[in-house]
């Protein structure tokens, strides 16, 4: 299990377009991806489990990897949190 804990930079936080695309991309990873938040843990692979953590800009979360592909996983999602999400 790797982490890394990420702050959200996009201004919006995390709304609908980037938790997809953030839910996505995690889809595509066998390693289960969870953000933990404010002393919960959401499933990255749902979109709208990420929309339920109502995650705000400057917030701190931690992305949490766990299986075969955890390394890459968490590097790759680490990267598109960090650059904004694509925003």
């Amino acid at each position: 299990m790797v982490s890394k804990k990420i702050i959200i930079e996009d201004p919006l936080g995390m709304h609908m377009r980037p938790a997809s695309r953030l839910a996505k991309m995690a889809g595509d990873y066998q390693s289960k991806v969870t953000v933990k938040f404010n002393g919960k843990d959401f499933d990255c692979k749902s979109v709208m489990l990420l929309m339920t953590a109502c995650i705000k800009h400057k917030s701190e979360i931690e992305l949490v990897c766990d299986g075969p592909d955890e390394e890459k996983a968490l590097a790759e999602l680490a990267e598109f949190i960090e650059s904004g999400m694509g925003e």
